[in-house]
């Protein structure tokens, strides 16, 4: 035998001889609903960083399509240990982890993606949030940023704030709660069940970050109108680690997973940049836009806004969470203070 040719095995024993660890290749799974689209830039952007960085070692296999589970059964998964990675929306189940709930209020002062961004690392950092998710065994890795939430339908623009009375409406969490003190319908509907409903006219309208979601969704296809100026907030969609996963991964592993997150938020930024760039100006040639003036805005943050913040913070500290301190360290963090 050449005494140049050392075979994988005898690298392993000098290696443990040595106390040098040899990590193991390996894949993780990692479950999400519906397609490969802006949404999902992020986690693309992590699962080629950590390919590159490994030298093809360490790979995340991304399962689109709920492949691996439905999207309001990720947090079970993670739970059971079904795969190492998911995300998944708390306002899809408010129930399970009732902290996470805060980030999903409507009309938040987040200025910006970058402001969002912080304010979703700090929260998710507090301690009642990191023992809520433990909980379902899972470990916060980043924030799935969304943009602000508008309508897009199917029949009669609605041109006021009263038009929306009585009509059934996707809308989650906090967002829901806002339209439901307008007098709309709020339903809690899974992404890739909605253009059905629209299209049967079950649902008269459906809220989803502008404008990405609705492209990617194809739901302009089968609309005839779409809000522009509503900014009624965003949704809490976090990718989670299952903590036992975790802990047995190498530690070389865990640090390019938490090194990948700068890169991972970036391409989520630029990512729905780019489709705004697209898709706005082909909507508002197909489409007919709604833009609010200042007085009906006003009147949809009187009765959805605060009423709603008060409501979260009142019912969640009855629950034995710590709804004012989370809202407060909300409100701190979007101001920069």
């Amino acid at each position: 035998m050449n005494k140049f040719l050392i075979s994988a095995a005898a690298i392993a024993a000098v290696a443990g001889l040595s106390g040098v660890t040899v990590a193991e290749a390996k894949t993780w799974n990692l479950s999400v609903w519906g397609k490969k689209r802006a949404f999902t830039m992020g986690i693309e952007q992590m699962a080629a960083y950590v390919n590159e960085k490994s030298g093809g070692k360490f790979k995340i296999r991304i399962g689109y399509g709920s492949q691996l589970s439905k999207p309001k059964e990720n947090l079970d998964g993670i739970k059971l240990g079904a795969f190492p990675m998911a995300m998944f929306c708390s306002s899809y189940h408010p129930a399970k982890t009732p902290t996470l709930s805060g980030l999903d209020l409507p009309f938040l002062p987040i200025a910006n993606f970058d402001v969002q961004r912080n304010v979703s690392e700090a929260y998710y950092a507090h301690p009642a949030v990191v023992a809520d998710l433990a909980k379902w065994d899972a470990k916060f890795v980043m924030s799935s940023i969304l943009p602000q939430y508008e309508f897009m339908g199917k029949g009669k623009p609605p041109a006021s704030m009263s038009d929306w009375s009585g009509k059934q409406v996707r809308a989650l969490g906090g967002m829901g709660k806002a339209m439901a003190a307008i007098g709309a319908v709020p339903a809690t509907v899974p992404a890739p069940e909605t253009y059905s409903l629209v299209e049967r006219g079950a649902v008269y309208g459906a809220s989803w970050p502008f404008s990405y979601a609705h492209v990617a969704y194809k739901l302009h296809e089968i609309s005839d109108w779409f809000t522009s100026n509503m900014s009624l907030g965003s949704a809490n969609c976090p990718l989670v680690v299952n903590t036992k996963a975790w802990d047995k991964l190498e530690p070389e592993y865990q640090k390019l997973i938490m090194e990948a997150k700068d890169s991972a938020y970036g391409a989520l930024k630029s990512a729905y940049a780019e489709k705004d760039a697209v898709n706005l100006p082909m909507l508002r040639k197909k489409l007919v836009e709604v833009k609010y003036s200042d007085a009906d805005l006003k009147s949809l943050r009187a009765a959805g806004g605060k009423p709603i913040w008060d409501n979260w913070i009142a019912e969640g500290s009855k629950d034995g969470v710590p709804a004012q301190e989370l809202f407060d360290l909300i409100i701190k963090t979007a101001d920069g203070s």
